[in-house]
Formats: C-alpha cells, sequence, structure tokens
C-alpha cells in the first residue's frame, strides 16, 4: 500500500496508477457535470433531470481525454 502511494504521489505512470487518476476524472466529471446541467437547464428541465443528463453526459468528453493524457504522458515518460 506504502509503494501504491508513493507512486501515486511520486507522478508514476503504471497501469493501476492511471486507473486510479482515470477513477478520479471519472467522478469528478460527474459530479461537474450534474453541476453545469443544474446551472444550464435546471429551470427548463427541472432540477434534478438536468442534472441526471449532466452527470451522464458529463464524463463523455473527460474520460477519452484523460485516457489519451495519461498515454501521451507516458509515451513522454518512456522516452
Amino acid at each position: 500500500m506504502t509503494d501504491f502511494l508513493s507512486s501515486l504521489l511520486s507522478g508514476d505512470i503504471n497501469l493501476i496508477t492511471s486507473l486510479v487518476w482515470l477513477a478520479i476524472a471519472a467522478g469528478l466529471s460527474i459530479v461537474g457535470g450534474a453541476i453545469g446541467g443544474v446551472l444550464l437547464a435546471g429551470k427548463d428541465l427541472g432540477y434534478e433531470l438536468a442534472a441526471m443528463t449532466g452527470g451522464l453526459l458529463g464524463p463523455a468528453g473527460v474520460i477519452p481525454a484523460i485516457f489519451l493524457g495519461l498515454l501521451i504522458l507516458n509515451l513522454l515518460n518512456n522516452s
């Protein structure tokens, strides 16, 4: 556990730390999408529906971007 936390905090990118960063980014994008949905369409759609659709569609752009970013960082780190 100590090795995992030290590799996570030191910026070492491997499979496990990549999955952890992807999970953190997905969770934050769900929360951000829900907040954005409420702010943009809360009055029109209702706050609950706007939060659900924002939370559902928020990670649609974030997860591929985080995956590509981690892949590029891994390639730059190995060269």
